[in-house]
């Protein structure tokens, strides 16, 4: 049910799996940042048993705050990507540490990472030694440009992509400079594309029994999301090219955008011009009804919107707009979203209760179902959390179990009780630092320049540290 506020009810996250559309699917999650994660969180919020291998020292998001944001042993965006996951800690350096990764992965249905093309050879853990275990494995591998070709070896992040694809040259003023999207477009859209894929590998698998390896990466990904624009481009339409008014879009009519009133910002979308007119006082427009007319004159019609529009309040325009066939809206910032009375209606925000973070309150599911409802299980894991369990699973003693935490194979969660001491600790001991002056690093992972040049991830907000492959090294 929804609260008043925006969210479900707040609960106590489980600590076991419910059921789900997923539920019986066993998913392997090897990767790191967000793209990976997302998605595979996106799979645990269907029922998916979705188990998150991470080094001992745990993944480094875990450990650099979002905008601020520092949690008690995890992040806030870590927290954000990481719901109904399990954690077992492997330091998959050791030869130990890969036996137990073949062990799970002949238990599973889904192995994701987003390893930089080669790497997974390397550990051993890529799709043709893996099928050789498991024959019906997905096996999804994430990259920032392509398994093979010339940028295979690029650093896949989410800026170097929005840049890259043409997206931050549509929108914005002609001489201004290029803008992004303020939020990680090319992860999350990188994610739905991975989380689309699994599906689709299950569903065919359910038919015909076969795994398959299953290839996303960011450059295509944030390609096929402009697949009106760049069909317009390629058709030999008008060529991409900024004006000098900031219209929201590179191919549509005006006025197309945000305008500033006397109080705040509204936007319009394609409003008939003589409607327009009519409603604002521009008795300019009268007369001007034809799609050429909004094209051609586009930058006229958008500075004169503007100016008229800048006379009066945000919520006379809107008033006035209802009233009319024009579409038009508020723009609204991040506590204007959370306190809507929609977002409210439709429950889109979630609360539980995080054993170390206290209460956590992020959105929910995108989809609602009748039958199968997805739903919140767990929160975030800590680093090593499961791993006694799930060794357990697989039929390991507990006198094993503790061999292997000595011999520094994996991570149970009573050898680290302060995560965030056993990092600093290993960032004196190494004098590894991360990219960019910081001087945490993961315990045992500093790497040689060879190395660490290798270590940013296909679907990291921002830089990884520099630490060896074996230990998180990723696409």
């Amino acid at each position: 049910m929804s609260g008043a506020d925006g969210t479900s009810d707040t609960h106590q996250a489980d600590s076991g799996a419910g059921g789900g559309i997923l539920s019986g699917i066993r998913v392997l999650d090897c990767s790191i940042a967000m793209a990976g994660p997302f998605a595979a969180q996106r799979l645990g919020d269907l029922g998916a048993d979705v188990i998150k291998v991470e080094p001992p020292a745990g993944e480094w998001q875990r450990h650099a705050p979002a905008g601020g944001a520092a949690g008690n042993e995890i992040n806030v965006s870590f927290l954000s990507l990481n719901r109904n996951k399990r954690s077992i800690a492997l330091d998959l350096k050791s030869d130990d540490g890969r036996e137990v990764l073949r062990e799970l992965v002949a238990t599973s249905d889904v192995f994701l990472q987003n390893y930089r093309p080669g790497v997974a050879a390397r550990l051993g853990v890529d799709y043709e030694t893996l099928r050789a275990i498991n024959p019906s494995i997905v096996y999804v591998s994430v990259s920032g440009y392509g398994e093979d070709g010339p940028y295979k070896m690029r650093p896949g992040q989410d800026l170097l992509l929005q840049a890259m694809s043409g997206a931050m040259l549509s929108t914005g003023r002609d001489g201004e400079p290029p803008q992004a999207a303020g939020q990680y477009l090319v992860d999350a859209i990188t994610a739905s594309t991975a989380f689309e894929g699994v599906l689709a590998a299950l569903f065919h698998r359910e038919r015909t029994g076969e795994g398959q390896l299953v290839t996303v990466n960011m450059l295509d990904a944030i390609t096929t999301l402009q697949m009106q624009e760049l069909s317009v481009f390629t058709a030999g339409g008008v060529p991409q090219q900024r004006s000098a008014e900031p219209h929201a879009h590179v191919y549509i009519r005006s006025p197309y955008g945000s305008f500033a009133t006397s109080d705040g910002f509204i936007v319009l979308a394609m409003p008939d011009l003589e409607e327009l007119g009519r409603t604002i006082g521009e008795d300019s427009f009268i007369g001007l009804h034809t799609l050429d007319d909004s094209w051609r004159l586009r930058d006229e019609v958008f500075a004169k919107t503007a100016a008229r529009l800048a006379t009066n309040t945000s919520a006379h325009w809107l008033d006035a707009f209802s009233k009319t066939s024009i579409w038009a809206g508020p723009v609204y910032g991040y506590a204007d979203l959370v306190a809507d009375p929609q977002i409210a209606h439709n429950g889109t925000f979630v609360e539980y209760e995080h054993p170390t973070e206290g209460l956590v309150k992020t959105p929910g599911f995108p989809y609602k179902f009748s039958k199968t409802p997805a739903r919140i299980d767990r929160g975030a894991p800590l680093t090593g959390e499961h791993t006694r369990e799930i060794l357990g699973e697989l039929g390991h003693a507990a006198a094993h179990i503790a061999e292997l935490a000595e011999r520094g194979a994996i991570a149970v969660r009573d050898t680290l009780t302060n995560v965030q001491e056993h990092l600093d600790g290993a960032a004196l001991a190494d004098g590894a630092v991360l990219p960019g002056g910081s001087d945490a690093a993961l315990p045992g992972e500093g790497a040689p320049e060879s190395v660490a040049a290798e270590s940013v991830a296909a679907g990291a907000p921002g830089p990884a540290p520099a630490h060896a492959e074996a230990a998180g090294e990723r696409s």
